[in-house]
């Protein structure tokens, strides 16, 4: 849980800089990829949290 956590911190702070850089410059390219992070780290989270739950299922089984 320790490294969802750390993973889930690192991609607020990427987004977070996007969006400070995207009101900065302006330029579009930093809110694309800002939404492309969020994006794909909600694919990771729910494909972690999968693994979590099959496991807490076998080990009931």
């Amino acid at each position: 849980m320790f490294v969802l956590r750390a993973v889930g911190f690192l991609i607020l702070i990427t987004i977070g800089a996007s969006l400070v850089t995207y009101l900065l410059t302006r330029n579009r390219r930093y809110l694309t990829f800002a939404w492309q992070v969020l994006k794909y780290g909600m694919v990771m989270v729910i494909v972690v949290l999968t693994f979590i739950l099959f496991e807490r299922l076998v080990l009931v089984i």
